[in-house]
């Protein structure tokens, strides 16, 4: 069973920039396909960003193009969103997902019926 937590949410200025990260316990981090996904309030869940198993590739979503970077740090099992130039309509709460299967391959997952482990979430707010 894997465990996820997030943390690193809060309130923030547009245009500021806050960085979640996401804790796994439960089993090793390499070889497994994570995102970040986020739910507004009256909204459907949206994917946010994605990376593969073998690291190498990534997703975002157009809203979050050029602004969001996520990344992995397998040695400690952390994975990361950076939140660059913040805007109103990202707030949201911000989910972690990890799939259930290892696999070394650049596939990224977009569609949250594909993961298996969710984190509880963490709430970022951005002021205007």
């Amino acid at each position: 069973q894997v465990q996820l937590v997030e943390s690193g949410g809060g309130l923030v200025q547009a245009g500021g920039s806050l960085r979640l990260s996401c804790a796994a316990s439960g089993r090793p981090f390499g070889g497994q396909a994570m995102g970040w996904f986020r739910q507004a309030p009256g909204k459907d869940r949206e994917i946010v960003a994605s990376i593969s198993g073998n690291d190498f590739s990534t997703y975002y979503a157009d809203s979050v193009k050029g602004r969001f970077t996520i990344s992995k740090d397998n040695a400690k099992n952390m994975m990361y969103l950076q939140m660059d130039d913040l805007k109103p309509e990202d707030t949201a709460v911000y989910y972690c997902a990890a799939v259930r299967y290892y696999a070394y391959t650049g596939d990224v997952f977009i569609k949250g019926e594909e993961y298996a482990y969710w984190g509880q979430g963490t709430q970022v707010t951005v002021s205007s």
